[in-house]
């Protein structure tokens, strides 16, 4: 078997508060001493980070799981190794993500999941989007004056925080695709929060950078600035108020998470945040439900990308660039073509003026789904694309309505914390899920049972009318608010092919349709597409990563006219190949691995 795990040593801490205890490796005993990293302890995982720096894929025959965290990796691989499925693999991920990882994804956030069932040969999609509170106006983020709040204004504290959707995800999940009993998919989850783990670079990082928010509220800064330290990698650090949760969780169900004491709790934080009270009640989480909605499948070249719909813009700005691109030869031009970046730029600057426009919560809005990714419609759009010449100008299209409604641009901002997670399981399942609590520690507001809360309310429009025009995105009482997360399944003659996705905000488009087109179109193997330096264009600028390439296209684009920029990325691309083996590829920017059996 390739995966034999010693993962959990026990460990004897000092308690530095009675929910949260913090010590360092070397204050153990020889006998006790943790080990600095989860690579030291298991021989799967460092093969795997070693073909991660080699440029390599990660192969296996039976199953695969890609996660942002080793840790997180090792949990779902070994229900995958024990014959759970991918939905099993998700929810022992997550909730070790969550520990982990809290700076991007966790109880408090949402996902979307696109899901491909093997017995069925279907794509399923599943929206566990927050939704905004009840009792919550469209003037929500606005002043006495009617003026949008600053940014970070409005993120830190209650005011920010929507109906948090991972736990009903992982239930739904769970009961349509599940195996293996609910209460043991959190145990390495709880073993790890009361024994400890060792804080990653990225956890450290955040932190240091995130200090002066995440002082503002007493829980939070006891858990994270230790006696006024932030948390420093390769500290070892517990969380037994998180691990008290989710035995809660994994005992009693979900249901005292959105009407039991755990409900409680999430209220009386976001009803006490000094200076920023939100407004979610009880009756917000009591309502929470989980939505099927109908799967983006778009054919472009042999194969079938299906994503997901509204209130997420990933799945049809990525189907979008897709369809405008399709009659183009992207494989004859290949990827160190100048030209080829310039067209899927202006492909993208199309994609996104018409989501600004269109794109929301289609359960409250007429979003034309059918219109925008009509073939004639995109044929008309890549029209607008000429090799060598800057496409100008870029505006909203006139996509066919099921209903005659006039939208204003959306304002709103979306800055990236989120993970994905790609998981192909023994029985021919695969799952794509992207999941976030939206900015860095989305609103620093921490639960006495150890978890943060989302800011996704912020991901709406600020404003909710320009010159008189509503906005499409804007906040609605029960509304869930438009992303950009674009989780994607690629088939192929009815077969699954690619499992994707990303974090990045709204570069979460670019990041995947850039890398569907470099697997697509360029045959680059799996660990080569999430690597690739990313140039992306949105609105205009181009922006381009920073690589031994970057300055001859830098320098090509702003020949034909664009402006651009040169910068750092922080994707998280983490993706499964499916062809005669299972390919996986983790994203080098960040700290995830590939394991499979």
């Amino acid at each position: 078997m390739l995966l034999k795990f010693t993962l959990f040593l026990l460990l004897s801490f000092l308690a530095i508060n009675p929910a949260y205890s913090v010590q360092v490796s070397d204050q153990l005993s020889p006998e006790e001493s943790s080990p600095t990293s989860i690579e030291e302890e298991s021989k799967a995982v460092k093969e795997s980070l070693t073909k991660k720096s080699e440029g390599k894929p990660v192969l296996s025959d039976n199953w695969m799981i890609v996660t942002a965290n080793s840790y997180a990796s090792v949990a779902g691989a070994k229900i995958l190794e024990s014959g759970g499925t991918a939905a099993d693999a998700m929810i022992a991920a997550q909730a070790v993500l969550g520990l982990v990882e809290p700076e991007s994804s966790g109880l408090g956030g949402g996902a979307f999941l696109v899901w491909y069932d093997n017995s069925t040969k279907k794509i399923v999609t599943l929206d566990g989007r927050e939704t905004a509170p009840l009792s919550a106006k469209s003037s929500h983020f606005q002043n006495e004056k009617g003026e949008p709040m600053k940014f970070f204004d409005a993120v830190v504290g209650g005011l920010s925080v929507g109906t948090p959707a991972i736990p009903a995800l992982m239930d739904n999940a769970h009961k349509r695709w599940g195996s293996k009993e609910w209460s043991s998919l959190f145990d390495d989850a709880i073993k790890l929060s009361e024994n400890g783990f060792s804080v990653s670079a990225k956890l450290a990082a955040s932190i240091n950078r995130d200090a002066k928010r995440l002082a503002v509220f007493k829980t939070t800064k006891d858990y994270f600035l230790p006696n006024g330290s932030a948390l420093s990698h390769k500290e070892i650090v517990t969380n037994h108020a998180y691990a008290n949760t989710l035995k809660s969780i994994a005992n009693s169900g979900i249901d005292v998470f959105y009407r039991g004491e755990i409900a409680s709790d999430i209220i009386e934080t976001i009803k006490n945040a000094n200076g920023n009270q939100g407004l979610l009640e009880k009756r917000d989480l009591e309502n929470y439900k989980i939505i099927e909605r109908p799967p983006i499948c778009v054919d472009y070249k042999k194969y079938n990308v299906c994503g997901m719909g509204p209130p997420s813009s990933g799945g049809i700005a990525v189907g979008q660039i897709l369809g405008i691109l399709n009659n183009f030869d992207l494989k004859a031009l290949g990827s160190s073509n100048p030209m080829s970046w310039q067209l899927i730029g202006d492909a993208s600057r199309l994609a996104f003026a018409d989501r600004d426009r269109y794109l929301a919560d289609s359960d409250f809005v007429s979003v034309p789904v059918k219109g925008l990714l009509d073939t004639e419609y995109l044929h008309s759009r890549s029209n607008e694309l000429k090799i060598g010449i800057k496409a100008e100008p870029i505006v909203p299209g006139n996509p066919a309505f099921d209903q005659v409604l006039n939208y204003a641009d959306d304002i709103s901002l979306e800055f990236p914390s989120t993970s994905h997670i790609s998981i192909v399981d023994s029985y021919g399942n695969a799952l794509s899920m992207t999941t976030t609590i939206e900015n860095v520690f989305g609103s620093r507001l921490m639960t006495k049972g150890g978890f943060l809360l989302n800011n996704e309310l912020t991901d709406f429009s600020f404003k909710d009318q320009k010159n008189g025009t509503l906005i499409a995105n804007r906040l609605e009482p029960g509304k869930r608010p438009r992303s950009s997360m674009a989780p994607t399944i690629v088939l192929k003659d009815g077969q699954p092919k690619l499992v994707i996705g990303s974090p990045g905000g709204s570069n979460i488009i670019g990041f995947v349709a850039n890398s569907l087109i470099a697997f697509i179109e360029w045959d680059m193997d799996v660990q080569q597409i999430v690597s690739m330096p990313h140039a992306i264009n949105r609105w205009g600028v181009y922006e381009i990563e920073h690589s031994p390439q970057s300055k001859s296209l830098q320098d090509s684009l702003e020949k034909i006219g664009y402006k651009t920029k040169l910068r750092k990325y922080s994707s998280g691309l983490n993706a499964i190949v499916i062809d005669q083996q299972l390919e996986g590829g983790s994203d080098p920017r960040r700290e995830g691995i590939a394991l499979g059996e």
